[in-house]
């Protein structure tokens, strides 16, 4: 099968290889994959820095957000069975651990990934633990039931903490899950919704996916936006996405006192951090990490289903999986939102 593999370290790296398609073992199943998203996760690794990028071994297929439909399965598979739509949790939990016995799953210590740890979801089929099969109805948009992953990111840290119902929210960075974040925040009730983003493409679809304002934080101060539209009180909530020094600086200067910072950047490398603004203004910070299992894919999944929000802005380009390193260059150059690869 065609696939695109990481196969030395360092930047890029990638090549498309003939793999053999693994039959399913116990437990596990064969996905036929139709759509597959690339993350910042991916990108991670095509940039040979930080913990995953370490952590991969040569040759892997990378990707972990998709789409496809069962193929085959191994045995005690569970409910899953040959031709439903799913789409993939990308934490595999060890299920046995102090995390996953007490509902917390999605912060095992053990998590491997497809992609990282497994081979991954760019390629024409994927052979992955059959617990961590989301299944969608056999109607759904493929290209849609391909972003339920990242998307559940978007839906856990908007319901988070206080929720955002009648709040004034800013989204600090707009890459794919930010931009969802803009339309789930606004979905669940969100008086006030701002973007910030340098990106000219990104702005305009968080405008389009509900954002009130979206500012370009090179060409003015977001945080004299902020304060302005909020007669200096500040944010209610601020979710950080950029994972960088001046993000996250404008994020805790955006937010009011005693608001919150709904945390979902991983920043690629360690950073300073001023305790004394936290400190000042006194926001509680939310470590949000993944999906929780499976309370936000059950109030994510209904969202696309439904059409309560709207995902093609967010979908920018889609690339046959013999192109598909085009789509990381497409990222890197700034022209690209999210790029589906078409397996």
């Amino acid at each position: 099968m065609l696939s695109l593999n990481k196969v030395q370290a360092g930047v890029n790296g990638l090549a498309l290889l003939d793999r053999d398609v693994r039959e399913p073992g116990p437990g596990e199943m064969l996905l036929k994959v139709h759509a597959a998203g690339v993350c910042g996760t991916d990108m991670q690794i095509y940039g040979g820095s930080g913990a995953f990028a370490q952590r991969v071994k040569f040759p892997t297929i990378l990707g972990h957000e998709m789409c496809g439909t069962v193929v085959q399965v191994g045995r005690d598979a569970g409910t899953v069975k040959v031709g439903d739509v799913v789409s993939l949790e990308s934490h595999i939990p060890c299920w046995t651990c102090r995390a996953c016995r007490t509902g917390r799953a999605h912060v095992c210590t053990h998590t491997r990934y497809p992609g990282i740890d497994i081979d991954g979801t760019f390629a024409e089929y994927v052979t992955v633990p059959a617990s961590i099969a989301w299944v969608n109805p056999a109607d759904v948009s493929k290209e849609k039931a391909a972003l339920l992953e990242p998307l559940g990111i978007a839906v856990h840290a908007t319901l988070e903490g206080s929720g955002v119902a009648g709040q004034t929210v800013v989204v600090n960075g707009c890459g794919p899950i930010g931009l969802m974040n803009v339309a789930v925040a606004r979905h669940f009730g969100a008086r006030l919704v701002v973007a910030v983003d340098p990106n000219p493409k990104r702005r305009q679809a968080a405008l389009r996916m509900g954002a009130d304002r979206a500012v370009d934080p090179i060409a003015e101060s977001p945080v004299d936006a902020v304060r302005d539209m909020t007669r200096g009180d500040g944010a209610d909530v601020v979710f950080e996405y950029t994972g960088s020094h001046d993000g996250v600086r404008n994020c805790f200067a955006m937010v009011g006192a005693l608001g919150e910072v709904r945390w979902c950047a991983t920043p690629g490398k360690p950073m300073e951090f001023d305790f004394g603004a936290w400190r000042r203004g006194r926001p509680t910070i939310y470590n949000i990490h993944g999906r929780r299992l499976w309370q936000t894919w059950e109030a994510a999944a209904p969202l696309v289903y439904e059409n309560k929000i709207d995902l093609e802005p967010v979908i920018s380009h889609q690339i046959p999986l013999a192109e598909a390193p085009r789509a990381f260059e497409l990222i890197l150059a700034g022209e690209a939102v999210k790029p589906l690869i078409l397996c």
